[in-house]
C-alpha cells in the first residue's frame, strides 16, 4: 500500500499514445512522469505501457536496456498495458517479437482488424463500480487495432469481454490490460481504477 501523498505513475514514453495517458493521469489526481530509460523508473508508483506498434516498442525496450529492469518493476508495482501495451506484457502473442511476459495470457494482434475497422463499443465492468461516483453505467471502449486475450491463465481475473465472450480487460494482481484505450475516453474510471491498485493493491 502506497501512502498518502503525491502518487508518481510512469508512462513508457518511447513509441505510441503517450500524451493523452499524460492528461488522464493528471485529471485523476495523480503525478505523470515519461520514462525513457531503466532510471526513470525510480521514483514512480505504477507504469502504463500506451498503445502504439508494439514490435516497434519491444525492440526500444530492448535497445534502451528497458526489459528487465519494467521486468524487476512489475514484480511489485502494479503495471497496466493498454492495446500494445497489453501484447508486451502477454507471454505469447503468437508472433516473433520481443515480449515482457509478465502477465499469463496469450494475445492475438490486430484482431479485428486494421485500422479502418476501429470500432467503439459500450462494455460492462464490474470491477469499476468502486470508483464509480453513482451507478456503475457501461464504458464506453475505443478499439483501434487492437488484440484479443484468447487465453488466460488461472490466476487472471477478467474484467472486460465483448458480447461475444471475447476477453478484452483483464487484471492479475497489480498487473491489468485493456485490448482497447480507456486514455481515449472521456470517462478516467480505468485511470482512478490503476489509481486505486497503487494505492491499495
Amino acid at each position: 500500500m502506497v501512502e498518502e501523498r503525491s502518487i508518481v505513475i510512469g508512462v513508457l514514453a518511447i513509441q505510441g499514445g503517450v500524451i493523452e495517458h499524460i492528461h488522464k493521469i493528471a485529471a485523476v489526481g495523480a503525478l505523470p512522469k515519461e520514462v525513457r530509460l531503466p532510471e526513470d523508473l525510480r521514483g514512480i508508483d505504477g507504469l502504463i505501457l500506451p498503445g502504439g506498434e508494439s514490435t516497434t516498442i519491444g525492440k526500444l525496450a530492448v535497445r534502451f536496456g528497458l526489459v528487465d529492469p519494467i521486468r524487476q518493476f512489475a514484480k511489485s508495482n502494479p503495471v497496466w498495458g493498454t492495446c500494445a501495451g497489453a501484447i508486451l506484457m502477454a507471454k505469447d502473442s503468437g508472433s516473433e517479437q520481443p515480449l515482457l511476459g509478465i502477465l499469463d495470457i496469450t494475445v492475438r494482434r490486430n484482431a479485428f482488424g486494421r485500422q479502418v475497422d476501429s470500432f467503439e463499443m459500450d462494455l460492462d465492468v464490474p470491477a469499476l463500480a468502486s470508483v464509480s461516483d453513482g451507478e456503475n453505467c457501461p464504458f464506453h471502449a475505443v478499439f483501434i487495432r487492437g488484440p484479443r486475450i484468447e487465453d488466460a491463465g488461472p490466476q487472471v481475473e477478467i474484467l472486460a469481454t465483448l458480447p461475444d465472450g471475447g476477453i478484452v480487460g483483464v487484471r492479475q494482481g497489480l498487473l491489468m490490460a485493456t485490448a482497447f484505450h480507456p486514455e481515449l475516453s472521456r470517462d478516467d474510471r480505468f485511470h482512478r481504477y490503476f489509481l486505486k491498485l497503487i494505492r491499495h493493491g
